[in-house]
């Protein structure tokens, strides 16, 4: 997160006032919505001087992609913190406990149906807002960001060199899980468990090709 800053925080008082300007900026994505968010009512309500506000943030675009990275980081965060407490007994295991994770989040967690790693949601399950698809990386789009990072755990889960083409696979995986559990958030604003459930399986069934 501290690499979307303008200045990393120095102090632990500084560290606790950006993270209060993340807290309230999720909680107001959920209140208002992206458009009406500004950097005022932000540092208003983390109880903020302005000047402090743009000391870290240079605008509201940079703090939502510290929203995002932050997001990020706590569901891989999660995701590892299950796989050490859960019985595995097999890679498609994982797969069924990241999707879960990530649904939890978008139910849970204030300003992740809005914002979740990156693209901005005019509503929850879409559409996403022109220009929010490289928020994680200016290189890579969001997805090719989550994609890689998963592929580090997964590799370590399993112990083994990755097989030809796993990466690409990763990639196309979390694509197409992204557009089913949009269209899941779409039709329940829960998420729809039916859909929930067939982005798990169609996960297991074309990953088969590519993990042992």
């Amino acid at each position: 997160m501290t690499s979307t800053l303008r200045r990393r925080p120095a102090q632990r008082r500084s560290l606790e006032r950006v993270e209060r300007m993340l807290d309230e900026c999720a909680l107001l994505l959920d209140e208002i919505g992206y458009d009406a968010l500004t950097t005022k009512e932000v540092a208003r309500r983390a109880e903020v001087p302005i000047g402090t506000f743009y000391q870290f943030f240079r605008d509201k675009q940079a703090l939502v992609r510290a929203l995002a990275l932050r997001n990020l980081e706590a569901f891989l965060s999660r995701v590892t913190e299950r796989i050490e407490t859960a019985s595995l007994a097999h890679w498609t295991d994982l797969v069924d406990l990241a999707i879960d994770e990530f649904v939890a989040m978008k139910r849970t967690t204030p300003g992740f149906a809005v914002v979740d790693f990156g693209e901005v949601l005019a509503a929850p399950g879409g559409p996403a807002l022109a220009g929010t698809n490289r928020m994680l990386d200016a290189a890579l789009e969001n997805n090719a960001v989550v994609a890689d990072r998963l592929r580090g755990i997964m590799l370590e889960l399993l112990d083994a060199p990755p097989t030809e083409g796993l990466e690409r696979a990763l990639l196309v995986s979390v694509e197409a899980t992204d557009a089913i559990l949009k269209l899941a958030f779409r039709v329940d604003p829960a998420g729809d468990p039916a859909l929930i459930a067939e982005s798990k399986h169609l996960l297991r069934r074309y990953l088969a090709d590519y993990l042992p």
